[in-house]
C-alpha cells in the first residue's frame, strides 16, 4: 500500500520554479531518504506535503485516499512532522505542549499519559514537564518536539535532520522507537545531509538537485551513485 504518492509536483514561487515534475511514493512501513545540496528543495518539498507551501500542479495522495486538495483536514491529521529547529510555544510548558498535540490528534486520556510516561522516562525528561521552552536547553527543547511527534499513530512521519541536537543515548532511543513505528507499518520521509547516520533506517533515496529528481533507487545504490559522481 502506498502510505505517500506525490504525482507531477510542481512548486513555483515569483516565477521561478522551486520544484520541477517531482514523482515518487512511499510504501507502508518503508523510509525514504531526501538528499541533496543546501537549495536543492528538500525543506520546499517537505512544507508542500504539510501544505505549507502551495504547489502550483500535481497531487499529494495519503493512504490511496486523502487527497491533499480535497481532504485537506483528513490529510493533515495522517502526518507528523519533526522539524530541524525545536518550534515550541514560548506560553506553554513541556507537558502543556503534549496535552495539545494529543487533544489535536484525538488521543484518549489514558492513552496520551501512557505515552508521555513512556517517552519521557525514555528521553530522560522527568522533572522537565513543567518548564518553558527558554528555560530548557536546544536537546531538551528537541527532545519535547520529537515527543509531540511520536504521540500520534499516524501512517506518515516527516523527520528534518533526524537527530540533530540530540545526545547519543537519545539518538540511540529515538531510533528504537523509529524501528517501532516503521514495524507497524508507518512510512517515513526524512532528509539528510549525512546519509551514512541514516542508512540502518531508510531503504531507498531520492537525490534532488536545483528541485529535480537527479537520481532515486534502493539505498544500497547510493554508494555506486556517489562514487561516479565524483570520477
Amino acid at each position: 500500500m502506498k502510505i505517500l504518492d506525490v504525482k507531477q509536483l510542481v512548486v513555483e514561487v515569483s516565477g521561478t520554479r522551486l520544484l520541477d515534475d517531482i514523482t515518487f511514493f512511499i510504501e507502508k512501513g518503508s523510509v525514504m531518504a531526501l538528499v541533496g545540496h543546501n537549495g536543492a528543495g528538500k525543506s520546499t518539498l517537505m512544507k508542500t506535503i504539510m501544505g505549507i507551501q502551495d504547489k502550483a500542479s500535481g497531487e499529494i495522495i495519503l493512504e490511496e485516499a486523502y487527497n491533499q486538495d480535497t481532504r485537506f483536514l483528513d490529510f493533515k491529521q495522517r502526518i507528523s512532522f519533526i522539524p530541524e529547529e525545536p518550534l515550541l510555544m514560548s506560553e506553554l510548558t513541556a507537558m502543556q505542549h503534549f496535552q495539545l498535540y494529543g487533544k489535536s490528534y484525538g488521543i484518549e486520556e489514558d492513552e496520551l499519559m501512557r505515552r508521555i510516561e513512556r517517552y519521557v522516562e525514555g528521553f530522560e525528561l522527568k522533572g522537565k514537564l513543567d518548564e518553558y521552552p527558554e528555560s530548557l536547553s536546544k536537546g531538551m527543547r528537541q527532545k519535547v518536539q520529537t515527543i509531540c511527534a511520536m504521540l500520534p499513530d499516524v501512517p506518515l512521519l516527516l523527520i528534518d535532520e533526524p537527530f540533530m541536537g540530540l545526545d547519543i543515548y537519545a539518538v540511540d532511543y529515538f531510533e528504537e522507537i523509529l524501528r517501532e513505528k516503521i514495524s507497524g507499518g508507518t512510512g517515513i520521509l526524512l532528509t539528510t545531509h549525512q546519509l551514512d547516520r541514516v542508512k540502518g533506517l531508510a531503504n531507498e533515496f531520492i537525490m534532488l538537485q536545483e528541485g529535480k529528481i537527479l537520481h532515486k533507487g534502493l539505498i544500497e545504490e547510493f554508494e555506486t551513485i556517489k562514487r561516479r559522481s565524483g570520477e
